[in-house]
């Protein structure tokens, strides 16, 4: 486990059973702290995540079905928020949501590029310290941010107001 483990202390050398992980040993006398396992910490993102989605169902049900719709909700007040309020909540959860996801997807990111790897069809292992892999994750992820931008631009440049 390379992420976050609990207190513990080193009693001398490190057997070769314990060579395993880089870079991961502790001079004698010291101790080691970190919080929590990646195990755990999985755990308390996932949990989070399904609160946080809970939360946008919940929201997005009262935007879109105990409101008016649209500009006839204005002045409408649902326990003491507005109707862009709750509308802005509802951003506000998505982005959340989406953040969480994407820490999601960067600690599993391995596994993710070994189940890629093999639907590919690839039978060359790869290393999982592989610096293609982020590569390749980055060059995703600025690949789908520049689509959304693109389609952001076109509904800013094609929107029609009223007449």
């Amino acid at each position: 486990m390379s992420v976050l483990h609990a207190t513990e202390e080193s009693t001398g050398p490190v057997s070769s059973a314990n060579r395993s992980q880089k870079n991961n040993t502790v001079p004698a006398g010291q101790k080691r702290t970190q919080v929590m396992s990646r195990t755990t910490l999985n755990f308390w993102l996932d949990l989070f995540m399904l609160v946080v989605f809970l939360g946008m169902l919940f929201v997005a049900a009262v935007v879109h079905t105990i409101f008016p719709a649209g500009s006839a909700a204005e002045g409408w007040i649902l326990w003491g928020w507005s109707f862009d309020q709750w509308s802005q909540l509802e951003f506000g959860l998505i982005c959340l949501f989406a953040l969480s996801v994407l820490v999601h997807l960067i600690l599993h990111w391995n596994w993710l590029c070994s189940v890629a790897s093999k639907l590919a069809g690839r039978r060359k292992k790869v290393k999982s310290d592989d610096p293609t892999r982020t590569l390749i994750g980055v060059g995703i992820l600025i690949l789908v941010l520049n689509v959304m931008g693109l389609a952001i631009a076109a509904a800013v440049i094609t929107i029609q107001s009223p007449v």
